[in-house]
């Protein structure tokens, strides 16, 4: 049976200074000591310049756009004038004209019962919302920014629920416009509503919706939703006059622009 040497002794089993080593292992552990602080000194550095924290960045997106409402002027939220290069029927363009804003408020009397059951699962923190006429003004829209109080999680699964139960199509779940007193849309009631398209956001406390109808006040028998009204072949007066492509393209381009927002409010040194 054998036993290793006892530290304090060299091969030779001769004494030696404890803590004492060869000159070329010395030598390589300082070379490791080195590259390791410089592999810990880079990476650390290297997250520094990117801005991360160790924690996903989706959190602070988020939260950023939930405070949106009010930090945010309303000319940025709905532009005075926005421009729909390609949005019409067919790939014309669109201009949209803001004829009224809304006082933001809270949700009572915003939208029908049933809608408003549906959006009560994600509370309802602000609401935003205003409307928008074309060029030659036969059409106006309203446009909404719901802010919820809902986290991440909640507006998943109420996403999910959109799409699965495919509530975004059903005419009894449209939202009602804003008819402003005065302007063209002073007669858009809840019986002009003729397309409209609902968005809910899972990277932002936000659901988006449009709704359009004719400006004249004429009442409408068959709404479509904005994706019914666009479909190649589709019929009736709705998609005949684009009124699908007039709630779509506005939506469209409010939430760019709150994204864009979203992104700024991320990026901004704390």
């Amino acid at each position: 049976m054998s036993f290793g040497q006892p530290e304090g002794y060299d091969g030779q089993a001769r004494p030696r200074l404890l803590g004492r080593r060869p000159r070329s292992q010395v030598v390589a552990a300082a070379v490791c000591l080195v590259l390791g602080a410089g592999l810990i000194g880079g990476a650390a550095t290297g997250s520094w310049l990117a801005g991360d924290s160790g924690e996903t960045g989706t959190g602070g997106g988020f939260a950023s756009a939930a405070a949106l409402w009010h930090s945010v002027p309303v000319d940025e939220l709905f532009p005075p004038t926005l421009e729909g290069k390609g949005a019409g029927p067919g790939g014309a363009d669109r201009t949209w004209t803001r004829i009224a804003v809304a006082p933001d408020s809270g949700c009572k009397g915003a939208f029908d019962p049933l809608l408003r059951k549906v959006l009560g699962t994600v509370g309802c923190e602000r609401l935003l919302r205003a409307t928008y006429t074309d060029a030659t003004q036969s059409h106006v829209t309203t446009v909404g920014l719901l802010f919820t109080k809902a986290d991440a999680a909640g507006m998943t699964a109420l996403a999910a629920r959109f799409d699965k139960e495919r509530l975004a199509g059903r005419s009894d779940l449209m939202p009602l416009p804003y008819a402003a007193k005065g302007t063209a849309a002073e007669d858009f009631g809840a019986r002009q509503r003729a397309a409209w398209v609902i968005s809910v956001l899972t990277d932002a406390p936000v659901v988006v919706y449009a709704v359009s109808g004719w400006a004249d006040g004429r009442t409408v028998a068959e709404p479509q939703s904005a994706e019914a009204a666009m479909e190649s072949g589709a019929t009736g007066p709705v998609a005949q006059a684009g009124l699908g492509h007039e709630a779509r393209g506005l939506a469209d381009r409010v939430e760019r622009g709150l994204r864009g927002h979203v992104r700024t409010a991320t990026e901004r040194p704390s």
